[in-house]
């Protein structure tokens, strides 16, 4: 369904926006045009009454982020008012001409706005004053929204009644037509009545390439913040989060009474906040429980009320889970889901321990061993801030099979006893590494290990048969 506002260009009879591209008869006024932002709500209040006087759609209704303009003379006389306000949540066609996912414009759409109002008043307006006025606050825009609200816009939508107008002052500004709506109007946030009156659907961008931005993998630095302030928010559907929880099922709940919340329930709620990237705090996570739709919380099994409501579980609810529940079980069912489907970890492959603090780990890290190049997870245990990784690694090695493999840890573990274990109780050769801050160490290794040829490649391959030195 394509979804819009009722948005027009108005200009008195007899002035139609074909005349805006008509030679000025006083191009003197014309330069003297200038565009004010409003920012007193007394001169809102008053574009508030020309526009319900003097416009056909009567004042606007707009939502969420907006700006009010002025459109002023030399002697600072109105001559008009322009609205822009929060860009419709979804248009076929202005979607398909971005070129964005759904994901995407849901966290990206405040970079995009409506002009929702445009009015020259009957009284004051001469040839070409539109589209002046359209140009000059358009200048403008993207700053003003800066200062406002903290981002900056890069595109502009508006749409047009076929019926009464023919979007020349858009299209002498440079908007491209993009298509019709389905003849939707927003009357609340989230609520669209049909008019059955579709509208042209008008678009420009504000900076150069603002599309190709738009619909990046990443977006620039300076529009970033804009997804930084959307929450994240699960897309899994509930046949994917069903098939998800199948796999917890068989992890043993440490409470003798299930309440509302089965313990895969609120395990696979955390899997579901770490694949979106939402952060995992106990809190947190109460607060993305909260954006999942009754679809997908009745998938993750949350019980039915009476009411026949699925209610999400609460910080405190999320703090005991974390305290409780049986981390080695939950591991075991990572590896077993791994293992159905991708196989055995490979033989062969180097086994490589290595330690990393998560974005929302609250100063804790993760040493987590894996296999290279096939990335097949064996393992990992918590190093909390009392410790280091050197006493945690050594712990780690009893959980796996090292057996005739090889493994390889970071300067940190150049140790005797790392190295010893690793050989004289796990079975496995090492590849440690060697630093400046162990002199003697690489004294001896420099002295008694020769150095590798040239063509020595670390994949094992000779160089001239297509590795690289």
């Amino acid at each position: 369904m394509v979804l819009d506002f009722a948005t027009e260009v108005f200009q008195p009879p007899g002035m139609g926006q074909m005349s805006c591209a008509a030679p000025c008869s006083d191009p003197v006024a014309l330069a003297e045009v200038k565009s004010h932002l409003l920012s007193t709500s007394k001169a809102k209040a008053r574009a508030r009454r020309l526009l319900s006087k003097n416009h056909y759609l009567g004042d606007v209704r707009a939502v969420g982020e907006q700006l009010f303009y002025a459109l002023a003379d030399a002697q600072g006389g109105w001559l008009g008012v322009l609205v822009f306000c929060a860009a419709s949540r979804r248009l076929r066609a202005r979607d398909r001409w971005i070129g964005w996912s759904e994901e995407q414009r849901r966290r990206r759409l405040p970079l995009v706005v409506n002009n929702c109002r445009f009015l020259l008043l009957p009284d004051k307006t001469f040839p070409n004053l539109g589209s002046r006025s359209l140009r000059l606050t358009l200048d403008r825009l993207s700053a003003d929204w800066q200062a406002r609200y903290g981002h900056p816009v890069v595109l502009v939508e508006t749409f047009v009644d076929p019926e009464q107008f023919c979007g020349t002052v858009y299209t002498a500004n440079g908007w491209q037509e993009l298509g019709a709506t389905d003849g939707f109007g927003r009357v609340r946030r989230d609520f669209y009545v049909e008019h059955n009156k579709p509208k042209r659907l008008f678009a420009r961008e504000l900076r150069k390439h603002a599309r190709r931005s738009l619909a990046a993998d990443k977006l620039k630095p300076a529009l970033a913040m804009v997804e930084a302030k959307t929450r994240p928010r699960s897309t899994q559907s509930p046949a994917q989060i069903r098939s998800l929880v199948e796999h917890l099922k068989s992890l043993p709940d440490y409470r003798a009474r299930i309440g509302i919340y089965p313990l895969w329930s609120l395990v696979a709620i955390c899997m579901l906040a770490h694949l979106c990237g939402a952060p995992r705090g106990q809190k947190d996570l109460a607060a993305f429980a909260k954006g999942l739709s009754k679809a997908q919380r009745r998938a993750l099994g949350i019980r039915r009320q009476n009411d026949g409501t699925f209610p999400t579980p609460s910080q405190p609810t999320f703090c005991r889970m974390m305290e409780r529940i049986d981390d080695d079980a939950l591991e075991q069912i990572f590896l077993q889901v791994q293992q159905q489907i991708r196989g055995p970890a490979p033989k062969h492959e180097l086994v490589v321990l290595d330690g990393k603090q998560p974005r929302h780990g609250g100063g804790h890290s993760v040493l987590s061993a894996v296999t290279v190049p096939s990335q097949h997870y064996l393992g990992s245990a918590i190093v909390d801030t009392k410790t280091n990784e050197i006493p945690v690694a050594r712990q780690l090695f009893k959980k796996l099979e090292l057996d005739g493999r090889k493994v390889s840890l970071d300067a940190l573990h150049t140790q005797d006893q790392t190295a010893r274990e690793l050989v004289l109780e796990h079975g496995a050769d090492f590849l440690l590494t060697v630093k400046d801050n162990q002199p003697t160490v690489r004294e001896n290794i420099e002295r008694l290990v020769p150095a590798p040829a040239a063509t020595f490649s670390p994949s094992g391959h000779d160089a001239h048969a297509g590795g690289q030195a």
